[in-house]
């Protein structure tokens, strides 16, 4: 299967839109579809990566820099043994056999979390893909994969805290940008739109420092079903918040 080819044609057409330059999506409802279906759980997953292909065409059609993908959290473990063995396996299949497709479309595949808890030849597909897609210009996709929002922040104050116990830091110095500047990630700019398929209203522990301020846009479509068209409402929305960042609105600000 072509990743980016057997697809209708599709108008990307920015005129209307704000389209986010970095753009958070957690990949929500796999299983669902499936159970929907009477279909194994991996049944979902293997469709749910299927269409992370095509969000990622859909993302680079309309100009997004940076797409980050929940694909597996610290949380995950607890899963079924056979469900977390398959998606490790898909894991690997995915970066590792449809790499020259996502060159075509010049995607830069990156990936964020605890790579020390994941089996080796995860980690060896991860630096591979890394490696040989480093150079690609058009977007980054950024795989959040054995990830926790919480253990990214204590990942940053870990390494603060060391350089106050070596003495090359005063605590009282310690700023938000520090903090930032120690993520996994610091060269990736904060989503400014985190989409959530499936109907979930919550983060799941999802770039909890990174997500401060960004806008918020759930769909009750589970995430193997999410499309170009559930993508361009999400971006019309986008384009009609007012992002104050604790300031006035623009109406507000003219009274």
């Amino acid at each position: 299967m072509a990743l980016f080819g057997n697809k209708q044609e599709k108008t990307y057409d920015t005129g209307d839109l704000k389209v986010p330059v970095s753009l958070g999506v957690i990949m929500d409802g796999n299983g669902r579809w499936a159970t929907q279906r009477h279909l194994p759980r991996s049944a979902g997953h293997k469709v749910g990566a299927e269409n992370l292909k095509e969000l990622c065409r859909n993302c680079v059609r309309y100009g997004v820099k940076y797409l980050t993908v929940y694909a597996f959290s610290t949380e995950n473990w607890s899963r079924p043994q056979p469900e977390v063995d398959f998606l490790m396996k898909l894991f690997v299949e995915l970066f590792d056999k449809y790499d020259a497709e996502l060159a075509e479309e010049g995607i830069r595949v990156r990936f964020t979390g605890d790579d020390s808890e994941l089996p080796e030849k995860v980690r060896e597909v991860c630096k591979t893909a890394e490696e040989r897609s480093k150079d690609r210009p058009n977007m980054q996709l950024i795989v959040a994969l054995n990830y926790g929002g919480r253990r990214e922040i204590v990942s940053s104050f870990r390494k603060l805290a060391e350089k106050v116990k070596d003495g090359s830091l005063d605590p009282d110095d310690i700023t938000e940008q520090m903090i930032s500047d120690n993520m996994y990630l610091p060269d990736v700019p904060d989503p400014e739109l985190i989409i959530r398929p499936s109907g979930e209203m919550r983060l799941s522990n999802f770039l909890l420092w990174e997500s401060a301020y960004s806008e918020f846009w759930v769909s009750d479509t589970l995430w193997p079903d999410f499309g170009y068209d559930d993508l361009t409402q999400a971006f019309r929305d986008f384009a009609g918040r007012d992002r104050r960042f604790g300031g006035l609105s623009k109406k507000d600000s003219k009274a």
